[in-house]
């Protein structure tokens, strides 16, 4: 067996001189860029000119310039509140990026086969040093810079050159030298980082000249820019919601400051007009007060303005992908992860995916329609054909004792051929690879392929081959119908006519959900890659088993109950298709349609947009079948994901909605797709689907608990001022409230489970709001009890005994942030038990009772900056009981949505 590639002592010297294969990574965004990066965040900005005009007024006041007395503490609190609200926030986003990016670094290295002391090894390909003999095959990404030394190839250079035509390169002479200064992509030997294979003849190995930095994309990789994120589902309801939100933040904002100003100039001077000349002719007073009503529309747009929400996903998106990748599913844009959980359709693959992708050959049939279990039972004669059809036409390779490279079917049948152990270098004179247009493969071997070491067995060397040989692999009705001879037990030509006896075997195994492959051989050769005309002789068929994992079943049944449609799409052939679609659980009524690739050919688009909701196999599936199921399901309005490992599949992972490349798949392919499945396994797209629904909701219970209070401040504030009374919260309190509303409750809700209820919702329509109007009945509910309490509190309790002086300031602070808390509790889930999975959620406990115990603080700490002069026991006990009633005001919203026999039934699914 030839060998190639360095000993690992040779290797640990070229790392040692050259160094290893990595690339200097580009410096992220340190903690304190991203913390003045969020200075420049619109509402901080408005916040601080805030805090100028502010700091203006108290100046103005020292100099003598207004009468009003400006405290001097109110920019003090809003500078610490600036300062709190962008360090919370940077703090969060640097450390969860940091540790999500740590995680997603280490799950996406590149694994490549490299020759290491005469055996091939899977080494990440920061490992690979200068000398190193790495296999290539179809779907790979050349992981260095070198030059072929055995085979040929086709290569897509576009990430380099931008061009998308396939370059050729052949093996270079044995005394071939890689220039490294040139950059001569189109050079028929060199190999370049970056490039991906696209097909290649035999086995293709180069050699490795230039690694990391060095390279040609080492020193290109600084400019190369990021992949743009396209706008998702959720992106584009979030900023709808971000704009209704601003515009009600803004109009609310100067509505307030117009009452505030009609409050002072004419409310304060009893609508007298000699009054309101009198107090304007004072221009001081007019300037103070419009400063001051210019202030307050400025914190109440900031309160308004939802700027928490992309925290909010920051926060909850890093949290669950860490989850996720712990579950085998790497994220690779967060767009695949937010849309995930609104698929409606799931274009599946079969092999690895729903069954286990570790096939066996478990049934060998001669043409002469003999059964053989195992290889040792065949007979001679007729086993030279199959060892060589099984070593001769694969693109799998034999290397310590294991099946290595090719796909998952050329691995089975080498290993069943591996038992005789016999050497599977055989050299070719020509190749046609297998593709799932053509489903063959068809290798062309010479009598001088065979040197005396090459086959240990004197029959395979004595009388097989003479002259030309060209073995032949594939789908049964692309083979059987060519041969007109087969092979006996004695290995010798007969003629053979028993086809439809054979199909019948074929259609057995296949209805035993086998994957079936015949052999053939003739005795011409291939040429401009079209396989031997004439007549072939028939070696025998194959029958691969490839059993269901459990999990997908499970796995399946949950997406189905979730209202997503998954479809089967594989190359077996119907038979075999329906076979496992019936044991995986995929057609279980009698409508279920299952149809084959010319059936689905045959159909315009009008049609298979008629049949696309029964639809669940699609069998002998061709490529350009996925990207065609991908643009009608996206036609009918569904978002759609697909899942794919090979290179033909990445035009329809690009397509999709999503794209769930397979983790044991080509590079490519995981290069179109926006999540990659590590394990391989139906029951980890199940999870990625649950994961984006957990996000989704997660999202919409921030937006609950926020909007309650927007709403309800803007309200009380505009109403307080129009009648002539005081903003019952000062600025500096409302900054506070604003903390807890966005930055504070973004990581509470951030860290809420994957429940699996959220797997029996149906999918949320492209155009479906993200709120809903069960959302909007809780917002309102919540902030017209809030108004409600807020009035009680201070037109009947404020101006009693009960809360003296200062006490009423201090309680209504008090009493608006526990109504806030409490209200979390009725946000954070949609039943009546509130404790529901709480547990599982501990940031959220912990964040709440974070801001609980500083509010105490800050009520007997507060002093003049927050109003903060402390409450007694009485006075704690009437602000607790009137925050809490929120919660069952809550309950009853609940109660009468959940009754059976609601009074209210014209409106109950607005509850």
């Amino acid at each position: 067996m030839k060998t190639y590639g360095l000993t690992g002592e040779q290797a640990r010297a070229a790392k040692e001189k050259f160094g290893d294969n990595r690339l200097t990574e580009q410096a992220g965004e340190s903690f304190w860029e991203k913390l003045r990066g969020n200075f420049g965040d619109p509402m901080i900005k408005i916040l601080c000119a805030a805090l100028i005009v502010n700091v203006a007024l108290v100046a103005a006041y020292y100099l003598g310039l207004i009468a009003d007395e400006m405290a001097w503490y109110e920019p003090v609190g809003i500078a610490v509140a600036i300062l709190l609200a962008t360090l919370v926030s940077t703090f969060s986003e640097y450390r969860n990026e940091n540790a999500f990016q740590v995680l997603q670094k280490e799950a996406s290295k590149i694994h490549c086969k490299v020759y290491r002391d005469g055996a091939i090894v899977e080494l990440p390909i920061d490992d690979i040093v200068v000398g190193d003999a790495v296999l290539l095959q179809a779907g790979d990404k050349i992981p260095a810079d070198g030059f072929v030394i055995s085979g040929s190839l086709k290569v897509d250079q576009s990430a380099l050159n931008g061009e998308t035509a396939e370059a050729v390169k052949v093996a270079a002479d044995a005394d071939y030298a890689f220039d490294a200064a040139s950059k001569d992509l189109l050079h028929q030997h060199n190999l370049f980082r970056g490039s991906v294979v696209y097909s290649h003849y035999g086995h293709a190995v180069m050699r490795v000249a230039v690694v990391g930095d060095q390279s040609l994309y080492g020193k290109i990789a600084a400019e190369l820019s990021a992949e743009d994120e396209r706008e998702t589902p959720l992106k584009l309801k979030l900023s709808r919601l971000a704009g209704m939100i601003s515009k009600f933040g803004y109009i609310g904002g100067v509505a307030i400051a117009v009452a505030m100003l009609f409050s002072k100039i004419v409310v304060a001077n009893h609508f007298s007009g000699a009054e309101i000349l009198t107090y304007c002719s004072t221009w001081t007073h007019l300037l103070s007060d419009l400063l001051h009503a210019v202030m307050l529309a400025v914190i109440i747009i900031v309160m308004a303005v939802p700027e928490g929400l992309p925290l909010m996903i920051a926060i909850v998106s890093a949290l669950n992908m860490g989850k996720m990748l712990r579950d085998h599913v790497l994220v690779r844009k967060i767009a695949g992860i937010e849309t995930a959980g609104s698929l409606n359709f799931l274009f599946s693959d079969k092999t690895g995916t729903i069954t286990r992708g570790k096939l066996q050959v478990v049934n060998f049939i001669s043409g002469a329609d003999k059964s053989y279990a195992e290889l040792a039972e065949v007979e001679d004669g007729l086993q030279k054909y199959l060892l060589l059809s099984a070593l001769g036409n694969t693109d799998a390779l034999l290397s310590g004792g294991r099946a290595v490279g090719g796909n998952a079917t050329e691995r089975a049948i080498l290993a069943f051929a591996a038992a005789e152990k016999l050497p599977n270098d055989l050299a070719v004179a020509g190749k046609i690879p297998f593709n799932s247009a053509n489903k063959y493969s068809a290798t062309t071997l010479r009598n001088e392929s065979l040197r005396d070491e090459t086959l240990r067995d004197k029959t395979l060397r004595d009388e097989t081959i003479r002259g030309a040989l060209t073995l032949i692999k594939g789908a049964p009705e692309k083979i059987i119908e060519r041969c007109k001879f087969y092979y006996d037990v004695g290995g010798v030509k007969q003629p053979y006519a028993n086809h439809a006896a054979l199909t019948e075997k074929i259609n057995e195994l296949a209805n035993r959900a086998m994957r079936v492959l015949a052999f053939a051989v003739s005795e011409q050769e291939i040429v401009n890659d079209e396989l031997p005309a004439g007549d072939w002789t028939l070696v025998g068929i194959a029958g691969i088993r490839d059993e269901i994992r459990p999990e997908s079943i499970v796995a399946i049944k949950e997406v189905q109950s979730a209202g997503v449609q998954v479809v089967m799409i594989t190359g077996d052939r119907k038979e075999t298709a329906v076979a496992i679609a019936k044991e995986a659980g995929l057609l279980r009524q009698d409508d279920d349609l299952a149809i084959t690739s010319d059936e689905l050919g045959a159909l315009d688009d009008a049609a298979v947009k008629e049949k696309l909701p029964r639809l669940k196999v699609v069998a002998r599936a061709l490529p350009n079948d996925k990207s065609r199921l991908v643009r009608l399901a996206q036609e009918l309005n569904y978002v759609v994901g697909m899942t794919g490992d090979g290179v033909n599949d990445s035009p329809a992972l690009k397509k999709a909605d999503v794209g769930f490349a397979m983790g044991g798949g080509t590079e490519v392919a995981k290069s179109a797709s926006e999540i990659v499945i590590l394990d391989d396994n139906f029951s980890s797209i199940d999870k990625a689907i649950l994961y984006g629904r957990t996000i989704f909701n997660s999202i919409r219970k921030f937006i609950i608990f926020q909007l309650t209070i927007n709403v309800s401040a803007v309200f009380i504030n505009f109403v307080m001022l129009l009648l002539g009374y005081e903003n019952p919260l000062s600025i500096t309190q409302i900054l506070w409230v604003n903390l807890i509303m966005d930055t504070l409750a973004a990581l509470a809700f951030g860290g809420e489970p994957a429940l699996a209820r959220f797997m029996r919702e149906p999918p949320k329509r492209r155009d479906e709001p993200i709120v809903s109007p069960p959302m909007w009945s809780s917002i309102l509910t919540g902030a017209a009890w809030t108004t409600l309490i807020s009035f009680l509190f201070l037109f009947l309790l404020a101006p009693t005994a009960l809360f003296p002086g200062l006490a009423d300031k201090t309680g209504y602070f008090a009493l608006f942030v526990f109504i806030a808390v409490f209200n979390g509790f009725n946000a954070r889930t949609d039943k009546r038990d509130l404790s529901d999975n709480l547990g599982k959620n501990r940031g959220f406990l912990q964040v709440f009772g974070i801001i609980a115990v500083v509010q105490i603080i800050l009520v007997y700490a507060g002093r003049e900056i927050l109003h903060g002069y402390g409450l007694n026991g009485w006075q704690w006990l009437v602000v607790l009981v009137l925050a809490a009633s929120i919660i069952p005001i809550d309950l009853a919203r609940k109660a009468l949505r959940d009754a059976e026999n609601c009074p209210f039934c014209r409106v109950k699914k607005y509850l």
